[in-house]
């Protein structure tokens, strides 16, 4: 029985909840087991909060009972990724500088997550302070890919993603600065979307480079994502990037119909050095939605080819700002991958900072006008799957190519223009996922959310599970 409750999403599990058929201590017992159990082979989670985590679940129970089901998260256990503020409780942003770092606040997040019910199970790894791809994090150790235990979870929400994978989370929140989310979501085989910059609010979340965070859900399921966009999403004065824009309700959007759908392929820039395999599998995807109705047009954004530079002009310029102090004073304890990006981020000149805003301004204008056109674009979400832990190179095409350019490609421009993107499992490369990526205007997250649904029926994944849950 408690094998059977760690696999089902949200959208399953929450009928048992509110009729009472489950209770969210037998659930919330069951999830906690299972992390523990499979936090050696794993490691996905920073810490466990199983004692608060009992103690509100008999409240949800409780509330349940008396008739006060609060929604579709009522009860359901989920970890968060370490760098979301809990109030009084140490939050490390996985690092050895703020190990014992304790936060006077919730997270915007947290406390809306909090007040829809949710019970929260621990603080999940990610790569030091948000600052990377693999999640092979010098101070607390490799998180694991449970397709394949050799393979990297992606990064740097990789705790989410393995956690939610595995079934040790329901679901949980990632954060997204060049693709945090829908990396590891991509090659954990799950759902992971990125808002809208402003969409969800990043107060009480430690920066990384605070013009390119979001923070967004990472989940089994489509409609699971929907469900907490509801609970996160809207207008927060504590957060100056926060955009006061109406909300959609995302869940009762979600029909699935693509009739009539315009799909837009950029090939320059989003099929350009794709693994073969992968670029079979996003094909075939919007083949699928082809056949449900919709239809396909060629875009083009030329200045996609200065996206990378942009990315990475802005993003290590800012963090380096962030981190400037501690790189003066204790250079040390950083990690040896994340130290060379902070002293890279001393480099770019207030020219260079100002050039690649300049390249973000132009590609946002470029986005709309395909958008003019277009009613979402498709591309892989990675041009490759999971890299062996530990390798800084990743094989494309029977090339050996760098694993942070390549793993990045496809993700970071929504990061520049504040687009949403979503990842959606697609399919599979040997034994491991393959994410297709869907962006649209800016606050179309139920339109995304919507045509990743019409993925999702057709069962890409063909009900195939991490080979580590039929052992446990």
């Amino acid at each position: 029985m408690a094998k059977e409750l760690i696999q089902k999403s949200v959208e399953e599990l929450a009928p048992l909840l509110e009729s009472g058929s489950l209770s969210p201590v037998d659930l919330t017992k069951a999830v906690l087991d299972h992390a523990e159990e499979t936090q050696d082979t794993i490691n996905a989670y920073m810490t466990f909060y199983r004692d608060e985590a009992e103690q509100a679940a008999r409240e949800a129970e409780k509330e349940i009972k008396d008739g006060n089901y609060r929604g579709m998260y009522h009860g359901i256990p989920m970890a968060l990724k370490d760098n979301l503020y809990f109030k009084n409780k140490v939050t490390t942003m996985s690092s050895k500088i703020h190990k014992d770092f304790i936060p006077e606040d919730d997270a915007t997040v947290v406390t809306k997550l909090r007040e829809a019910g949710v019970i929260f199970t621990g603080k999940l790894s990610m790569h030091e302070y948000a600052w990377g791809i693999t999640n092979n994090n010098p101070h607390y150790g490799a998180v694991r890919n449970p397709w394949d235990t050799s393979k990297i979870p992606g990064g740097s929400s990789g705790g989410s993603g393995a956690a939610v994978s595995i079934g040790s989370s329901v679901a949980s929140l990632g954060t997204d600065t060049a693709g945090s989310i829908r990396i590891p979501s991509s090659i954990c085989g799950i759902v992971g979307l990125k808002p809208t910059h402003g969409r969800v609010s990043k107060y009480g979340c430690y920066p990384l480079a605070w013009s390119l965070d979001h923070i967004g859900p990472m989940t089994k399921t489509i409609k699971d994502a929907a469900g907490m966009m509801d609970i996160i999403s809207g207008y927060d004065a504590k957060d100056p990037t926060s955009v006061d824009t109406p909300v959609d309700s995302h869940l009762k959007k979600i029909k699935g119909n693509v009739k009539d759908l315009v799909i837009g392929v950029n090939e320059e820039y989003f099929f350009k050095e794709v693994d073969n395999e992968v670029d079979q599998v996003v094909r075939g995807n919007i083949q699928a939605l082809v056949d449900q109705g919709a239809k396909v047009e060629v875009v083009k954004i030329p200045s996609l080819k200065y996206a990378e530079w942009a990315e990475l002009v802005t993003s290590l310029s800012e963090a380096s700002t962030i981190h400037h102090e501690d790189m003066l004073k204790r250079p040390q304890d950083f990690g040896d991958d994340i130290r060379m990006l902070f002293e890279l981020g001393e480099l770019p000149s207030a020219v260079d900072y100002l050039q690649a805003q300049q390249v973000r301004r132009q590609l946002k204008q470029e986005f709309q006008q395909a958008f003019q056109k277009v009613d979402v674009l498709i591309a892989p979400t990675l041009p490759v799957v999971a890299s062996t832990i530990g390798d800084d190179t990743v094989e494309l095409n029977g090339k050996k190519v760098d694993l942070i350019d390549n793993i990045i490609r496809f993700t970071g421009p929504s990061n520049l223009t504040g687009l949403p993107a979503l990842s959606v499992p697609g399919g599979f490369k040997g034994n491991l996922p393959v994410g297709v990526q869907i962006i649209g205007p800016a606050f179309s997250e139920a339109l995304l959310l919507d045509v990743g649904y019409a993925i999702e029926q057709t069962n890409p994944l063909k009900n195939k599970k991490p080979p580590l849950l039929s052992k446990v």
